[in-house]
């Protein structure tokens, strides 16, 4: 598996939590690595966040460039949020399009903007991180906005580990 950049996930971090420009971010720091999913805490706003990481360990599409992949399980608790599903997915999605996420069988709608996709409600979060914890497989399927479609296949080996870290770190 390729390292990840700290300061690369932390920034898709700030992004997708919708701190805005504003927030404050220390680096991250490494809590654990189980498998294919680390763990990670940083201080945003004097407030600790904590995320589980993975890439993917199969990338498809008829595509010449594309940017880092990154599936990520946020806890906010000075926002009340925990088990927030995003996918960074290296590219701009077709506008209006929705990305389809599998595992085991257990299939969700994403929805997309920009570069992302989030699950639509807290309820489909809490869903998606117990079926990734008990799962062995994750694919991700998304249409670029130049209509080309991507499936991504993530190995969901060490997830209930990483998942208990950043559980254990931001309680």
């Amino acid at each position: 598996m390729k390292p990840f950049s700290f300061f690369a996930i932390a920034a898709c971090i700030l992004v997708i939590g919708g701190a805005g420009a504003s927030a404050h971010a220390s680096e991250p720091t490494h809590l654990s690595t189980h498998d294919a999913w680390t763990a990670y805490t940083f201080k945003e706003n004097g407030n600790t966040v904590c995320y589980m990481a993975s890439e993917p360990i199969k990338e498809e599409g008829n595509y010449t460039r594309r940017g880092k992949i990154y599936a990520l399980i946020t806890h906010r608790p000075a926002e009340g949020s925990k088990n927030v599903f995003s996918y960074i997915t290296g590219y701009p999605y077709k506008e209006g399009s929705e990305a389809t996420l599998e595992i085991d069988g257990k299939k969700f709608a994403l929805f997309t903007q920009d570069e992302s996709a989030w699950a639509p409600d807290a309820e489909t979060d809490n869903r998606i991180a117990q079926a990734i914890r008990k799962g062995s497989k994750m694919v991700i399927k998304g249409t670029s906005r130049r209509g080309t479609l991507t499936t991504d296949t993530f190995s969901l080996k060490g997830s209930s580990g990483a998942h208990d870290a950043i559980g254990g770190a931001c309680k």
